[in-house]
């Protein structure tokens, strides 16, 4: 029975209290943000549709409005850490508002502004064949970046470990969480104004980047988890220094740092696996004569 129940006090007189767990309404709080994922990914969507070669506009929109959900879905899981609200509900809810706005959205995105738009003019017979294969890139991005939460839920439910578990004590993540794969995309339609792909040889460049990016999400490589930033408390002020410098070059050049940030996250992934992989050669070498 809890110490207030029982009438239980201190030397001072004052009833003694356990730790009390937030209101019901507080839970509310971090469902707002992914709520607000979800109507991100749903406008993006919409924007995504509306789009052609002559109202760009609406291709741009669709990649801001992933680039904010970004921010959201960051938010939500702060939040709700800070507060100390996590519960099943929250978890369950901001999986499937990835699917939508990390998946359904920015593959919607890629395709049609990627393949969808290319002129019917130049090399229709390539251009038939590129946007064919887009539609299956598209798609198996979408069931990369839905495997990729699947495989998180089951990892933060029975604690299973990689193949490549690291350092311990550093947080990472395994395989390019998909709301970094979603801002690959926003930040390549971004950076070009929402202007689409006019030549099939584009096309297929922007082809082997969605497969790649895609790939990364489902492999077993390591990814930096900014958890280890945001969890910590030891050096507030430098974490928001940087915040506020990211934020200033975001609000002056958009378009090359949103870049930056997104191919860095990429590469810094390619980079991990490359020196795991030496580190590994280098402590069990083989025998020589062996294949």
């Amino acid at each position: 029975m809890p110490p207030e129940q029982l009438g239980l006090h201190d030397d001072s007189g004052n009833e003694l209290h356990p730790h009390r767990r937030p209101s019901r309404g507080m839970y509310v709080l971090p469902s707002l943000f992914t709520a607000g994922n979800i109507a991100l990914g749903y406008y993006a969507m919409t924007q995504s549709v509306q789009g052609s070669v002559t109202d760009t506009v609406y291709f741009d929109h669709a990649a801001m409005a992933i680039g904010f959900a970004c921010l959201c879905d960051g938010l939500d899981g702060l939040v709700a850490r800070v507060t100390n609200t996590t519960s099943d509900f929250g978890r369950e809810l901001d999986s499937l508002a990835d699917v939508i706005t990390f998946g359904v959205a920015p593959s919607l995105l890629a395709y049609i502004w990627g393949f969808r738009m290319l002129p019917l003019s130049i090399y229709p017979g390539l251009r038939e064949n590129v946007v064919h294969a887009g539609v299956f890139i598209c798609f198996l991005f979408l069931v990369c970046g839905a495997s990729r939460l699947a495989r998180f839920n089951i990892s933060s439910s029975t604690n299973l470990q990689p193949r490549n578990p690291g350092k311990p004590g550093h947080k990472f993540f395994v395989g390019m969480p998909i709301p970094a794969g979603a801002g690959i995309i926003a930040a390549v339609v971004h950076c070009f104004n929402g202007s689409p792909i006019s030549t099939p040889w584009i096309a297929m460049v922007w082809l082997a980047l969605l497969l790649f990016t895609g790939f990364l999400m489902v492999c077993n490589w390591r990814f930096w988890s900014a958890k280890e930033v945001t969890s910590g408390d030891r050096h507030p002020s430098r974490l928001f220094i940087l915040i506020v410098v990211v934020g200033a070059l975001i609000a002056w050049k958009s378009e090359w740092t949103l870049m930056i940030l997104a191919f860095g996250y990429l590469i810094s992934g390619v980079l991990a696996r490359i020196a795991y992989s030496w580190e590994r050669r280098l402590r069990h070498p083989q025998p020589p004569g062996t294949a």
